[in-house]
Parts: structure tokens; C-alpha cells; sequence
């Protein structure tokens, strides 16, 4: 048995629904469906919690606050 914590346990869910879903059809570009799916969400939240602080939510996330702009850039969150 696997170890997991609740967002694992999300992910193989929805992977395992993602899976069942395609209905035969052959999956491509998997990681990075995952990863948008999650970063986003995962950035947005952080920023929530600390009031917007890029510089806070930079270090909570372990990345430098650039990559941390870049990547709201990219997914378009202010």
C-alpha cells in the first residue's frame, strides 16, 4: 500500500478518472496537463494566503520570486 498524503491521493483520482475517460484514445503530454492543472491553483492559493506578497509566496513555494512572476504571467494571475 501506498503512503499518501490527500493531495496524492486527489491526483491518482483524477488520473485514474482522466484514464477511464478516454475511452480508448491514446493520452499525450500528460505531465505537463498535470502540472498546469495543478500550479495554478497551487500559486493562486499561496498568494491568497499571504495577502499577495510575491517575495512571501516565493519562499513559501521555494522558488525565486522571478520564476514565481514569470509563472503568473504565464498563467495570467494578477
Amino acid at each position: 500500500m501506498i503512503n499518501d498524503n490527500e493531495i496524492a491521493r486527489c491526483v491518482r483520482k483524477a488520473m485514474d478518472a482522466y484514464f477511464r475517460d478516454l475511452d480508448g484514445e491514446r493520452p499525450a503530454a500528460i505531465y505537463d496537463m498535470v502540472i498546469c492543472s495543478v500550479e495554478k491553483p497551487l500559486i493562486e492559493t499561496v498568494l491568497a494566503r499571504v495577502d499577495g506578497n510575491q517575495t512571501q509566496a516565493a519562499q513559501l513555494l521555494g522558488l525565486n520570486r522571478n520564476t514565481l512572476r514569470k509563472k503568473m504571467k504565464a498563467y495570467g494571475i494578477k
